[in-house]
């Protein structure tokens, strides 16, 4: 038997600068926190912004906290492909060479030339974690779901570290691939 994570499914949504929340939502505003996300430090914002791509809006998208020092528009690929960008998969952070699009807020806009991502699944453990589960930050492990539509995921990145807690991020595209509920839970197989 392997090692059992609880999976958290990730719906489209943006991290933001400072400087281009100031430009949204107004010079010196701050994220108004609504819920604690599972990985320490994070939480889902009451401010949401609608995204602009070449086709249409995506309105209404939560921002999540804290803010970031660069701003990163998390989509899943049936997301992006709706508003006409071709979001590469990619680690978040990882932003060089990815597609732009507009953010609107309640006070200004924001053009961005980069920054739009497919998030790569990933699966989070703190170091006492990741040594009972038998990996480390930066290796690549798959996962198994259970159920009616039972999957096996590759290609996912563990990020292991004392700011990390036990938690497999898919996007809503591999969720409902997998069927997943909200008590979604899936086991680390290497």
């Amino acid at each position: 038997m392997g090692y059992k994570v609880n999976i958290g499914l990730s719906n489209k949504h943006v991290h933001l600068s400072q400087k281009d929340l100031d430009v949204l939502f107004g010079e010196g505003h701050q994220l108004t926190p609504t819920k604690d996300l599972v990985q320490p430090g994070q939480f889902a914002s009451e401010e949401k912004v609608d995204i602009v791509g070449p086709k249409k809006t995506l309105t209404g998208i939560r921002v999540l906290g804290p803010v970031r020092p660069e701003t990163q528009v998390e989509l899943a690929l049936t997301d992006a492909r709706t508003i006409g960008i071709k979001a590469p998969i990619r680690e978040s952070g990882k932003l060089e060479g990815t597609p732009g699009c507009k953010l609107v807020g309640p006070c200004g806009e924001v053009e961005l030339d980069h920054g739009v991502i497919a998030a790569l699944r990933h699966v989070h453990l703190n170091d006492a974690q990741a040594e009972e589960a038998g990996v480390k930050d930066g290796d690549w492990v798959s996962i198994k779901i259970e159920g009616e539509r039972g999957l096996i995921f590759d290609n996912v990145l563990v990020r292991a570290g004392a700011k990390h807690e036990k938690e497999v991020h898919l996007d809503t595209d591999e969720g409902n691939a997998a069927g997943c509920g909200p008590d979604a839970v899936c086991e680390i197989i290497k």
